[in-house]
């Protein structure tokens, strides 16, 4: 009863009304602000999450890998921000990612955990820059740790939702209810960018 209550519960998560809130960097740049900063968008949240669901339906060590590829790659497009280096796109590329990865997830596309580390690290650089920019040099490395930290949880939270979902319907039932989750998350992309 209580996995049945979680997994519910977490799937309702998917369903997060777009918050889009950013905090005044200038005035918070600390690690509770990174920390708490993923967590106060969808768009962040779907992304995030999609990323674990799919990295539980690639299996092995993709699990592991492939959201340490979008961490890593988060933080050098962080880094670049910070240096001042220019970017175009960053909003689109990254309603997209949210939209992508989520369609990655429901159709459970099998790749090499290589690629899949380069196409989760591609939509991270444009993640990590868009939140550099926001901040500017104002405690920088505090909030740059404190994001990499809520944004590997996320990563967690969805592969653990994805691996739980399997355990309690087992076998094929449960890819395909990850894969329905995958879906939701694209579907949540499309919402934002459409502007709902």
């Amino acid at each position: 009863m209580l996995k049945r209550l979680a997994l519910a519960v977490s799937l309702l998560s998917l369903s997060v009304a777009p918050a889009l809130a950013h905090l005044n960097h200038q005035e918070h740049g600390s690690l509770l602000a990174g920390v708490s900063h993923p967590l106060f968008g969808a768009d962040h949240i779907l992304a995030m999450v999609a990323v674990g669901l799919w990295a539980a339906l690639l299996g092995g060590r993709a699990q592991g890998l492939v959201p340490l590829a979008f961490v890593g790659t988060m933080a050098l497009g962080f880094a670049a921000a910070i240096a001042g280096a220019p970017l175009p796109f960053v909003e689109p590329v990254i309603l997209a990612s949210v939209v992508v990865i989520g369609l990655l997830a429901t159709v459970a596309l099998k790749v090499p955990t290589w690629a899949g580390m380069v196409m989760v690290g591609f939509f991270a650089f444009f993640h990590g820059h868009a939140h550099g920019g926001e901040l500017g040099s104002a405690g920088a490395l505090s909030f740059g740790i404190g994001f990499a930290l809520s944004t590997a949880l996320l990563h967690a939270s969805g592969v653990g939702l994805g691996l739980g979902i399997g355990r309690i319907f087992g076998g094929d039932t449960g890819r395909l209810v990850t894969r329905i989750a995958g879906g939701a998350t694209a579907l949540g992309g499309l919402w934002l960018a459409l502007g709902a």
